[in-house]
Order: structure tokens, then sequence, then C-alpha cells
């Protein structure tokens, strides 16, 4: 049986239109996107890529940043001109120690209540992202 509604429509786009979209990377948006691309590293062990492909990055452009052992996903922290103002309509999710990144300049936008075992954050530039303590072989 079929979806109603957008459900159904997208449905039925997907079948007609052959192959999915796949997953490339992230991007988060900065306006000191040379900075934050330092803290993010930081915060999650990535390190920053010099080049794609083979090829170096104009200057000005966004700073590639990856997991060191191949098990991330590529995060690019592109350059705009304005600041974040209104809340994140996607946001990361990460496996780590909430204290450990406020330590490191994140704010705590909220803490756990309740249900909610997770720390929101957002990074010095207001990107919220959602912090997750560590279960037995998750990394962390």
């Amino acid at each position: 049986m079929r979806g109603r509604g957008i459900a159904g429509w997208v449905q039925r786009m997907s079948d007609e239109s052959g192959a999915p979209a796949r997953f490339k990377d992230l991007a988060l948006d900065a306006r000191d996107h040379e900075g934050l691309a330092d803290w993010w590293c930081a915060a999650i062990g990535y390190v920053r890529r010099q080049s794609i492909d083979g090829v170096e990055l104009p200057d000005g452009w966004g700073v590639p940043i990856v997991d060191p052992g191949g098990n991330g996903p590529l995060i690019w922290i592109n350059p705009v001109a304005e600041a974040k103002t209104v809340k994140n309509r996607m946001h990361l999710d990460v496996w780590g120690d909430a204290a450990r990144l406020v330590t490191l300049g994140a704010t705590v936008v909220r803490g756990p209540s309740g249900e909610v075992h997770w720390h929101v954050l957002a990074d010095p530039e207001g990107n919220e992202f959602c912090v997750f303590a560590p279960r037995d072989g998750e990394v962390g």
C-alpha cells in the first residue's frame, strides 16, 4: 500500500526518478570559518584537509575537516558574512563529554532533563549540536 499525501508523492517520485541522491558531506557556516574549523577539530578530533582530490583550495574557500581515521564524514566550515540569527533546522549529534566541550568554548543551550538524556550545546558561532555520553562500544 502506498502512502498518502506528501509521503505518497515522495515514494512515487522516487520510484519514477531512478537512483536516489547519496550523502556526500556536511557543511557549517561561520563568520570566522578558520577559527571555527580549529574549534571543531579540537572538539571532535578531526584534522584539516589541505586539498581535495589533490587540488589545493583557493584562499577564502571553506575549510574541509576530516576524521583522521576515515570513519566520519567530511565537514566543510564555510565562510559567511552574517551571524547566525535563528535556530538550526539541522544539527550534528556527537558522542562526547559536554563539560569538556564547554571548556573548549561551547555554550550550554539546555541540559538533560526527564527522558532527554543529552546536552544541547552551541559552538562558538552559535551552531547548535547535541552531545551524547558515550556508552560501551561507542566512540567518545
